[in-house]
């Protein structure tokens, strides 16, 4: 599902790379140009824009970018040059390599998507980088988290939206046992129905769970574990329920306080850009009465703010 809403494009992916040819030529780089060609481009119109461009100017569009751009604009144009699982393999890869190690991004990242995103997103990994995606969670990775990324990236779920309600409580009556209930905590069976079961289902769990127990699941999982694993959980845990609520939250605490962390705003707004942005826009409003795109602009300056502000669409 795709919720970009750009205006119908005029111009031919031809034209667009003569403009951004035309943008990089000369003195300084014309970036309010750059930055208004490719933020309104969806990913079928970018690819077709780097193919024009290679074609007649015998220069890769990306390495050009590189040259060009600065900062934190570069990072996220980059980022939105490429589709939407190659861009997650990206992300995954460069939070996993130890000189940047940034395991939140990674375990948000592959916690947040569908079997069939994980799907693509390994077949780009490999074809990328030469390397399965479980290796490097493997190499990376360790303790119960490690077993909980393997799981969730290797176990096939179901995608529908059925729920079996007599399983829900089975479930609901496994994790408390395995946690809640007993001194310490059984992790092997968070890992199993947290990596096997629907988003539906686990959303029946968590319902069946507060219904046969008094507390959320949310809770026991915030009580009975910790660190990364418990990030893990709690990611699949809030995407089973809501996933625009989960990443509405994310952006709000990327930009609260002091200082802006521009990682996590890049990464959240450019990867769910082209999935399900009005969503993420109208839960933001609601929990925070405050627009997204205000709390953006008053977070970011420049030709950043305008690329992010771009991407984010109408301010509603």
């Amino acid at each position: 599902m795709s919720t970009l809403s750009l205006p119908p494009v005029l111009t031919s992916p031809r034209d667009d790379a003569i403009q951004l040819y035309r943008a990089f030529k000369g003195l300084g780089c014309d970036t309010a140009a750059v930055v208004n060609i490719l933020a309104h481009r969806d990913a079928t119109q970018r690819s077709l824009i780097q193919h024009e461009y290679r074609a007649m100017y015998s220069e890769d569009l990306l390495k050009r970018l590189v040259s060009e751009l600065r900062g934190k604009l570069e990072t996220a144009v980059l980022l939105w040059m490429h589709d939407p699982a190659g861009r997650d393999a990206i992300v995954i890869r460069q939070a996993l390599l130890p000189d940047l190690t940034n395991l939140d991004a990674a375990t948000e990242v592959i916690c947040s998507r569908t079997p069939s995103q994980i799907q693509l997103i390994k077949q780009n990994y490999q074809a990328k980088f030469g390397v399965f995606l479980e290796q490097d969670i493997e190499r990376h990775t360790s303790g119960d988290h490690k077993k909980l990324l393997l799981a969730y990236v290797s176990t096939s779920r179901y995608e529908g939206l059925e729920v079996d309600r007599e399983m829900a409580m089975k479930d609901a009556k496994a994790l408390y046992k395995a946690g809640e209930k007993r001194l310490g905590t059984d992790e092997k069976t968070f890992i199993r129905i947290f990596s096997e079961r629907s988003r539906a289902q686990l959303a029946a769990i968590s319902a069946a769970y507060h219904d046969m127990y008094g507390g959320s699941l949310k809770k026991a999982v915030k009580s009975e574990t910790s660190g990364k694993f418990e990030r893990g959980l709690l990611t699949i845990l809030q995407c089973s329920e809501n996933p625009a609520k989960y990443f509405a939250k994310a952006l709000h605490k990327a930009m609260k306080g002091l200082g802006t962390d521009d990682t996590t705003l890049i990464r959240i707004i450019v990867t769910r850009t082209e999935i399900d942005m009005q969503y993420i826009k109208a839960e933001y409003l609601r929990k925070y009465k405050k627009t997204l795109n205000d709390a953006v602009h008053s977070d970011t300056s420049g030709h950043y703010r305008t690329f992010l502000l771009s991407l984010l669409g109408p301010n509603n």
